[in-house]
């Protein structure tokens, strides 16, 4: 039986500009950064230890070693307790982000990275 989501993986056209993005944007921590078989990943996780790991991969070699694999980004949506300073902090940092809107179940905002994949975060 699955017990949770561990990783999340990320197809990226840049993984050390996506890494920076993660650590010095949203201050995830890197877990490992790892080559083998050819490849690198990097994983990423918040700092506070809590929630599934992002895997950086490069777009490029999986496409190359896995064609049948859709590389398309994920819809990933975050959790955050302070939604007005983290929406803020990243407005601040040159983010792109949406309107924070009321959803009914909370109010979210979504936010680009540097390669204009786009995620969500929902206040809890």
């Amino acid at each position: 039986m699955i017990q949770k989501l561990g990783q999340v993986m990320l197809y990226v056209n840049n993984q050390d500009q996506s890494a920076a993005f993660w650590t010095e944007v949203l201050e995830f921590q890197v877990v490992s950064d790892q080559t083998g078989h050819g490849m690198r990943w990097i994983e990423l996780a918040p700092k506070n230890g809590k929630g599934s790991h992002i895997v950086l991969h490069d777009k490029a070699k999986i496409a190359k070693m896995s064609p049948e694999l859709s590389l398309g980004t994920p819809s990933l949506m975050f959790y955050a307790s302070q939604i007005d300073e983290l929406y803020q902090s990243l407005k601040d940092k040159g983010v792109t982000v949406g309107e924070i809107v009321n959803m009914g179940t909370g109010r979210v905002f979504n936010f680009a990275d540097y390669e204009e994949n786009y995620f969500a975060v929902m206040e809890v």
